[in-house]
């Protein structure tokens, strides 16, 4: 697998803040996840949709592994998510062998990363400025949402 650039990684990072800012737009927590394949290719886009849908297990990565649909492998795959990825999607990284994660920014909540970097992982933290001031204000004005279940 070659190594991402900068720009690349900025671009695919675009289409997780879109999610992000979809899922936000809809009252729910603007976390957004896209899964790339190893030829760059879109697999599948989602956004954090348990506030929506009522159900605690519709993580952004979850939404994005889910539209991708059924693949071979995931080997050369890469996730690309606004935010440090949770123990529950980490695990869902691991368990399918995705091989990258680009994280837009782990200020606001510093998930499994260095885990999956242990783990084999190749991991790009990118501390996008806008990742971090979209997570701030949205756990600034809904303090009791965040706290329900990733931020406590």
């Amino acid at each position: 697998m070659d190594l991402l650039d900068q720009a690349t990684a900025r671009t695919w990072l675009a289409t997780a803040v879109a999610e992000a800012r979809a899922g936000l737009a809809e009252g729910g927590i603007p976390i957004g996840a896209a899964l790339y394949g190893a030829d760059g290719t879109l697999l599948g886009r989602g956004h954090n949709r348990r506030v929506q849908d009522g159900d605690p297990s519709t993580h952004a990565e979850t939404a994005a592994f889910r539209a991708a649909g059924r693949q071979r492998s995931y080997r050369g795959t890469t996730m690309v998510t606004t935010l440090s990825p949770c123990w529950y999607c980490s695990g869902l990284v691991r368990q399918f062998g995705i091989s990258r994660v680009v994280v837009g920014e782990a200020a606001t909540f510093h998930g499994g990363h260095d885990w999956l970097a242990e783990h084999g992982v190749e991991i790009v933290l990118l501390d996008d400025a806008e990742c971090v001031a979209m997570m701030r204000e949205f756990i600034e004005r809904n303090p009791t949402l965040w706290n329900e279940d990733i931020g406590v």
